[in-house]
């Protein structure tokens, strides 16, 4: 049952397990192991950013990073014994315990698709000096009941790592929230985790997709399930949670593929899963309401005036909605919109500036939505950004300096009261070993042919002959990038735009390349495409 679950997500919902995978490395991938200090992050593959006072703490696909003085000197952790080879999927700060909770993950081969495996978490009490590992939240496979007030709610027993993949995390007093796909929404005491990081996590019951609201003296029958099956005969888009953020400590916002979902009462003292929940959605009646309904990313400003939720709200399965962002002043009872069309990735903030990385570079607002600018080219001035996709930002509060993630690189710029031309440009250390090549992002999406691959490769400093080629998982000819061409450095990238040779954009699924460089062995390395 277990294995015919996971292939209906996948085959029912690709384009929602695509959001914070797009930077993962492939396991059998050959990349550098990064150096432990270096000048440089661990990876150009940039998922989150996260700053604690000086501290600025990067999750990429090759581990976790971290600078204490602006980007000078960095720690990664890619190789070390606590994060070994993993991804880092999601970060959170608990300032009452000062912790750094960092989520992992990698990817795994199934079948000949290669799909997101949750890894846990891992938290540091010291500043990243020692870590422990927390299991990732799975059920056992009698855990089909869930009590709810009164009521006993079935529930599919999520029994394994694949597609259970945390993508955000988020802490209020003494408790910890992590959005997984496929496992939903889970929650545990803080204290009891730092005794006992094997005990288990609670599972949090959300309202299902017909109703707007519950509450625990509702009498209540429905089957907590992100998908139909032998088990649930309805499945929730709402079970399938990517995004969580939380309002002045007291307030917990869960996005889903049905909606933004608000706890009705503070969660101080949510020890329980007793917890009321009202849900806003593209389908409720009124004049305003968010732009649709998978809500990939939120964020808090509490900075601004007046304080703000921000959502990045795509398209899910009706037609009518849009993708675009969603924000509310007043805790959901308006909501205003903006940025229609855009595919956003998350939020940075800074007083009233709002900076929203998405496919179409770094938009910044300082009127709420009512306009958006975009900076110039992102160039230190020698080297600069060969993207416009941008999937992270923050800003460090003490010197309104602002950091953007894609995957090409890191980017920053002091003083960001508005956009500059000048930037801070950082990229991992290239690939040095004749023998090592990598492709990033990897996965990506051809984006209509809006959007690139680099294969990264080294000569060894000679110069070589080189031929590269794509294949489908079935090793069947794709396309020829270069052949016979003069190439010589110790950091080359050759770009493939997901076509084929007649031009087509390749369907979804595991392509292969092929590195021939004079009478050397060939290189092989793998790129999966997801639309």
């Amino acid at each position: 049952m277990m294995k015919s679950f996971f292939i209906a997500i996948l085959m029912t919902s690709l384009t929602f397990a695509q959001v914070n995978v797009q930077t993962y490395k492939f396991s059998g991938e050959k990349s550098a192991l990064a150096k432990v200090a270096a000048t440089d992050p661990g990876s150009n593959g940039i998922n989150t950013i996260l700053s604690v006072g000086d501290t600025i703490w990067v999750a990429t696909s090759r581990g976790l990073s971290k600078t204490t003085d602006g980007g000078t000197n960095w720690t990664n952790y890619y190789g070390t014994t606590a994060f070994g080879t993993e991804s880092v999927s999601a970060l959170a700060y608990d300032y009452a315990t000062h912790s750094i909770w960092a989520a992992i993950a990698h990817s795994t081969d199934v079948s000949g698709e290669s799909l997101p495996e949750g890894s846990g978490l891992l938290f540091s009490l010291n500043g990243g000096t020692t870590w422990t590992h927390v299991n990732q939240s799975v059920d056992a496979s009698n855990d089909t009941v869930e009590l709810y007030g009164a009521n006993k709610l079935h529930a599919l027993p999520v029994t394994v790592k694949i597609q259970n993949i945390t993508y955000a995390i988020a802490i209020t007093p003494n408790v910890i929230w992590t959005a997984n796909f496929a496992g939903g929404l889970r929650k545990h005491r803080i204290d009891s985790l730092l005794v006992n990081p094997a005990s288990a996590w609670e599972r949090v019951v959300l309202p299902p997709d017909n109703l707007d609201s519950i509450k625990p003296s509702d009498t209540l029958d429905f089957c907590m399930s992100p998908v139909s099956g032998n088990y649930c005969s309805t499945g929730s888009l709402n079970y399938r949670v990517f995004s969580l953020a939380v309002a002045d400590d007291t307030v917990l916002y869960v996005g889903t593929a049905n909606g933004i979902n608000k706890t009705t009462e503070s969660v101080n003292a949510a020890t329980t899963n007793d917890i009321a929940w009202t849900k806003f959605n593209h389908q409720q009646s009124g004049s305003t309401k968010i732009t649709g309904n998978f809500v990939v990313a939120m964020d808090y400003n509490k900075y601004s005036t007046p304080k703000a939720l921000w959502a990045a709200t795509w398209q899910a399965e009706d037609n009518t909605e849009e993708y675009g962002v969603s924000y509310t002043t007043d805790g959901g009872t308006t909501w205003g919109t903006s940025l229609f069309n855009e595919k956003v990735h998350g939020f940075g903030f800074y007083n009233n500036s709002v900076i929203a990385p998405s496919d179409n570079g770094a938009f910044r607002s300082e009127n709420f939505g009512t306009s958006w600018l975009l900076p110039g080219n992102i160039s230190d001035g020698v080297s600069g950004l060969k993207t416009k996709v941008f999937y992270a930002a923050q800003f460090q509060q003490s010197n309104a300096t602002l950091w953007l993630g894609s995957s090409w690189g890191l980017a920053s710029q002091a003083n960001s009261t508005s956009y500059s031309t000048h930037w801070n440009i950082y990229f991992s250390s290239p690939v040095t070993p004749v023998s090592d090549s990598y492709a990033f992002p990897n996965p990506f999406s051809p984006r209509n042919g809006t959007s690139q691959t680099a294969i990264h490769y080294s000569t060894g400093g000679s110069s070589e002959q080189v031929t590269i080629r794509i294949f489908n998982f079935g090793m069947k000819y794709i396309r020829t990038l270069i052949q016979n061409a003069t190439r010589s450095g110790a950091s080359i990238n050759t770009m493939w735009d997901g076509k084929d040779d007649n031009g087509n954009i390749v369907p979804n699924g595991v392509y292969f390349y092929k590195i021939e460089m004079g009478s050397r062995e060939p290189m092989f390395g793998k790129i999966m495409v997801i639309q």
